[in-house]
């Protein structure tokens, strides 16, 4: 048997040993083919990856001249907020904008200045941390809930039964509530039926901030246990196997495979929320609102619907809707980095 130069550490052929064949004498006479050109940092160039997915792209871009018209071009329309906007100047909306005069930052200082404003931004953030407070972990408590169940079907029905408010309009939510929780509701005649005296939470202003929270988990509760027990899919029976092997039992199991499973979800979807912590609601509010008064029911949604269209001051309600809009885009931005330091993606990466 023949030895190797590698064979010896100081890298000497012995006497009679076989020299192996190089890379260039193995592809001697062969056509190598040419890598794949790439960019300094080892991605495909845009141009190969245009030419590559350009079946995606067209099958996305009708999608995405929807969105253009729809989301970004009506964006250009928030110049109004810095003019004394006058939609009679001109029977076009575009010569109405150019011949409005320009009045810089003035409807921002009539809004700070505004006291149903406050009271406005005041409503909307309590209902936020109730929504956050109430809301929120119902879905999480539910999807655990319903993931524990054994028989599938049992969990199939129980899935669509809570699942079906969400696809129920806000008109349908309030009359149900208004039949069960209203002055000749349901609940509200048993109690006169046994000798109470009966109530009306629909038209209570102290506690209608509840009644709207109990409206929103009622409709919306069984879309947020869809997300979490897809989550919880995931989940490998190994864990729960190794847990179960190390004498963990099932609230232990929950805490320490469960609940971590389940983290980077809470925490997507509590970036979103915030997110969205100006925006609590327009329907629902606007449906109830005679009931309860302006006093309980305004929120910011509803207070720029009244402005601007029952009012027509337009330039003051795109004031007041942008000033919504960046104070919401910086709450996305600064929870996203909390969930950076708390180890998670959030909506975005690094």
């Amino acid at each position: 048997m023949s030895l190797t130069a590698r064979s010896r550490p100081d890298g000497a052929r012995p006497p009679g040993a076989v020299e192996e064949p190089t890379v260039a004498a193995a592809t001697a006479g062969t056509k190598v083919r040419a890598p794949r050109r790439t960019s300094e940092a080892g991605k495909v160039p845009w141009r190969i990856r245009l030419r590559r997915d350009r079946a995606l792209i067209l099958m996305t871009l009708p999608v995405i001249v929807l969105l253009l018209l729809f989301n970004y071009v009506p964006l250009l329309g928030n110049i109004v907020a810095f003019q004394d906007y006058d939609p009679y100047v001109s029977s076009n909306g575009v010569t109405a904008i150019l011949h409005s005069p320009w009045v810089g930052v003035e409807q921002f200082s009539r809004m700070l200045d505004d006291p149903l404003f406050w009271d406005a931004a005041k409503n909307t953030l309590v209902l936020f941390v109730l929504q956050l407070v109430f809301f929120f972990p119902i879905p999480i408590a539910l999807a655990l809930l319903i993931n524990s169940v054994i028989r599938p079907r049992v969990r199939a029905v129980a899935q669509a039964i809570m699942y079906l408010p969400h696809f129920f309009s806000w008109v349908l939510v309030v009359t149900v509530f208004q039949q069960v929780l209203g002055g000749a509701g349901i609940v509200a005649q048993t109690l006169e039926n046994h000798g109470w005296s009966g109530f009306d939470l629909m038209t209570n202003s102290s506690l209608f901030k509840y009644l709207v929270i109990a409206e929103a988990v009622w409709k919306d509760a069984g879309w947020g246990i869809i997300v979490f027990l897809a989550a919880l899919a995931a989940v490998s029976t190994d864990l729960y196997e190794a847990a179960a092997m190390d004498g963990a039992g099932r609230w232990r199991r929950m805490w320490h495979v469960t609940l971590p499973a389940l983290r980077p979800v809470v925490a997507l979807l509590l970036v979103l929320r915030v997110g969205d912590a100006l925006s609590v609601g327009f329907e629902q509010f606007l449906l109830q609102r005679d009931a309860v008064g302006a006093g309980a029911s305004e929120v910011l949604d509803t207070y720029v619907w009244n402005m601007g269209i029952k009012s027509g001051d337009f330039s003051y309600a795109a004031a007041v809707g942008l000033a919504k809009g960046l104070i919401g885009v910086c709450l996305v931005l600064g929870a996203n980095k909390f969930a950076h330091l708390l180890g998670e993606q959030g909506v975005y990466q690094k």
